[in-house]
């Protein structure tokens, strides 16, 4: 088993990263994946975080 994270600041993003993966690497079994989002304010900025925790086997 394998685990590959993904971390971009916009969900537009993160699916794209993911699909890019995939598309990399198209012989890959996913076995699971956990998504996480978070948010804070930085100096009057929000500021999002998006993951996502991909486990699989080649």
């Amino acid at each position: 088993m394998k685990v590959k994270v993904f971390d971009e600041e916009h969900e537009d993003d993160l699916t794209q990263a993911i699909n890019a993966f995939f598309k990399e690497h198209p012989n890959i079994k996913m076995k699971d994946i956990r998504f996480s989002t978070a948010a804070c304010i930085y100096e009057e900025t929000q500021i999002y975080c998006f993951s996502a925790l991909l486990v699989y086997e080649e």
